[in-house]
This record gives C-alpha cells, sequence and structure tokens, in this order.
C-alpha cells in the first residue's frame, strides 16, 4: 500500500459503499425506484442513517448519476485515452463503452435507464443528466476532431455529425443488447461504426 496514498473517512466510504449499491439498484430497477426507503433496506440502514448522506430522493439521484460519471470516467473515457490519438483512440473508446453496456451493471447503463425517465421531465436531476450525456458526446466530438488533425479522417468531416452517428450506434447497441438479446447486437455495431469509419476517411 502506498503510504502516501488518501484514504477514505468512515463516513465518505460508507458513501461510497451506499453509491455503489444505489447505482446497482438504479441499472436494474430506474431511478425512480431508487428511493431513501428502498435503498436503506438494500444497505442495512436506517432511513434517518441514509438522510444523513442524502437530504432527499433526488439528492440521492443526482448523487447516483455522478457516482455513475465517475465510474464511466475510469472503465471508459480514460482508458480511451491510453490509445494513441486519432481513430485508434475512437477504436478503443469504442470497446471500452461496449464493455460498459455490457458488463459493467447487471441491469444495464444507468444513463440510459435514467433517460428514459427523465427526458421531458425538467428538474435537477434532468439538468445534470443533460451535462452529462453532453460532455460524453463532446468527448466523441474532440476525438474526431484529432483524428482529422492526424490524417486519419478527411479535412471536411463534420466532427459533430461524427459524433451524432457513434452516439446513435451506441444506443441501437444497447437496445439490440438488453432489449432485443440480439445475439448479432455486436457484429451489427462493428459493421456500423466500420461503415461510419470508412465515411469519415473517404
Amino acid at each position: 500500500m502506498n503510504p502516501k496514498a488518501p484514504t477514505l473517512s468512515k463516513g465518505d466510504a460508507t458513501r461510497t459503499a451506499i453509491l455503489h449499491q444505489a447505482l446497482e439498484l438504479s441499472s436494474e430497477l430506474g431511478f425512480e425506484g431508487l428511493t431513501i426507503g428502498v435503498l436503506a433496506g438494500k444497505v442495512g440502514m436506517s432511513k434517518s442513517g441514509l438522510y444523513a448522506h442524502f437530504s432527499s430522493k433526488e439528492d440521492l439521484q443526482c448523487a447516483a448519476l455522478d457516482a455513475a460519471a465517475d465510474r464511466f470516467l475510469e472503465v471508459v473515457a480514460r482508458q480511451a485515452l491510453t490509445a494513441p490519438r486519432g481513430l485508434p483512440r475512437l477504436e478503443r473508446l469504442l470497446t471500452q463503452w461496449m464493455h460498459w453496456e455490457r458488463d459493467e451493471f447487471a441491469g444495464g447503463c444507468p444513463f440510459i435507464v435514467a433517460a428514459s425517465e427523465f427526458d421531458d421531465r425538467p428538474g435537477v436531476v434532468r439538468t445534470k443528466l443533460a451535462e452529462y450525456f453532453n460532455t460524453m458526446i463532446v468527448f466523441i466530438d474532440k476525438a474526431a476532431q484529432i483524428a482529422v488533425e492526424e490524417g486519419h479522417f478527411r479535412p471536411d468531416l463534420d466532427p459533430r455529425q461524427y459524433a451524432f452517428e457513434f452516439w446513435g450506434s451506441m444506443l441501437a447497441y444497447q437496445q439490440f443488447l438488453r432489449l432485443l438479446e440480439a445475439d448479432d447486437a455486436e457484429r451489427l455495431l462493428h459493421s456500423a461504426m466500420a461503415q461510419l469509419n470508412a465515411r469519415a476517411s473517404a
């Protein structure tokens, strides 16, 4: 163990453990199913004990989204950034994102779950979710711009259009994989991305 590594206080460690369970629950039950009462039963705490960490249901839902964003950063974004600039980075991003959709949560991506519940419901949860979605889309957009700079994509590529099609392909993969239980979901995604990258390179 690194003696200089920061250690969590007991309260922070408890909150981290609670949010881990909250993410798993939101993945399977949805964010509307993520309540103080349900979570208290799952983690073996009283409601009053949880209220010491989260002041309301909305506060809990926002904290769960923050925890999901931190996990996405570790599992997907930072792993993609270890790949060389340009197309290899986009390919690593795809690989890690597929892992995220397939393996990280029993019920699938918490962001997709939340989007189906809050897309037309104004409020702090929707606002936070939209901010995270925009951050992900900008990440793809920037990676596409770098691919242009590296000569992997054509100079007149519209990076936002590329990000739109990348994003759409990932959403299709998630639904084919989770809802439709399609055996060819991975093949279809790879085919769609290969065609997208070919158009971007032409």
